[in-house]
């Protein structure tokens, strides 16, 4: 019998005292998901993440230590939403704050605390690196036999493959507008800010 087994990648740790060369920056790299890749949702709608993905939960969860399993907070929001996006722990708690310092009551306030406190479940990993997706969650965006996962900075995606094709083509769509020989560097240096 051959057994099957997962190849994990040396996990990126910050904790504790940085060495002299070690940047605060060079943490915040270390935080960032990278990537794309397809992996199987099983009956039950258990699907494991990239596990470069994981590193980055387990990094920034500060209840995390070695042998246990990270959290995260997947946000599926309203019907308008074709995909659902996990967060990290320390991540979400970004959003928190950001949410927190809005007007108690307001509009804004009541729209993203719908979004991301009930329209999101908090979760855990399982022992081998995977989630649970609820019917709920797989019907919502479409999923049944296989998960779209795709990095978004400090969070990730999870598409339908077919809906994420459907999507990455009107995106690519957009940059048509600025012609042949454009550089997509471009828009991180809006006008007037200069090197």
């Amino acid at each position: 019998r051959i057994e099957q087994w997962e190849q994990r990648e040396p996990a990126v740790r910050s904790r504790g005292p940085r060495s002299a060369g070690q940047t605060e920056r060079a943490a915040d790299v270390a935080r960032r998901c990278r990537g794309e890749s397809v992996h199987r949702v099983d009956a039950k709608g258990r699907v494991s993440i990239p596990a470069a993905f994981r590193r980055v939960l387990e990094e920034c969860d500060p209840d995390w230590s070695e042998g246990q399993n990270p959290n995260l907070v997947l946000v599926y929001g309203d019907h308008r939403r074709k995909f659902i996006e996990g967060y990290s722990m320390t991540s979400m708690q970004e959003v928190d704050e950001k949410i927190s310092q809005l007007p108690r009551g307001s509009r804004e306030r009541r729209m993203l605390e719908l979004m991301f406190s009930g329209q999101a479940v908090q979760m855990q990993l399982d022992e081998t690196g995977r989630l649970v997706l609820s019917p709920k969650l797989r019907d919502k965006i479409g999923i049944t036999g296989e998960a779209f996962f795709i990095a978004s900075g400090d969070t990730f995606q999870i598409w339908d493959p077919s809906r994420y094709d459907a999507h990455i083509a009107e995106m690519d769509g957009g940059f048509e507008e600025y012609g042949e020989d454009f550089d997509p560097w471009t828009l991180l240096d809006p006008p007037g800010t200069g090197e």
